[in-house]
């Protein structure tokens, strides 16, 4: 009787912890800055980088070869409509001094806005 319980314990902690990953939302997109651009205080060069967003955390991390070059903390805003079909990164700033103040994912209904830049406080 003792191991049928521990067996059912098991299962029940096996299942609430499937159960919760299943709920955290991280969503990754590859993008390409063309100019040097500030993320939350960081110069990212130019070129090509895996972006990352952990929804349950609200931090959105800029990666290269699996390094975290650059990271922020974020909040949502709601959209009057939906994104459109693709990703958009919203920079601020003009010439060589570029700013990302959001990003938006495909279909989205919210804007993912970086706490700390110019355009957030």
């Amino acid at each position: 009787m003792k191991s049928l319980l521990k067996k059912i314990g098991i299962a029940f902690v096996i299942t609430s912890l499937t159960a919760v990953s299943a709920f955290a939302k991280t969503r990754k997109q590859s993008i390409t800055l063309s100019t040097d651009t500030t993320v939350n205080g960081t110069l990212v060069k130019s070129g090509a980088y895996q972006l990352k967003f952990d929804d349950e955390k609200g931090e959105l991390s800029i990666m290269k070869n699996g390094k975290v070059i650059a990271q922020s903390s974020t909040t949502s805003e709601k959209r009057e409509s939906k994104a459109a079909r693709q990703f958009e990164l919203r920079l601020t700033g003009s010439g060589e001094q570029k700013q990302l103040i959001g990003i938006s994912f495909a279909g989205a209904d919210q804007n993912i806005v970086l706490n700390g830049s110019s355009a957030s406080r």
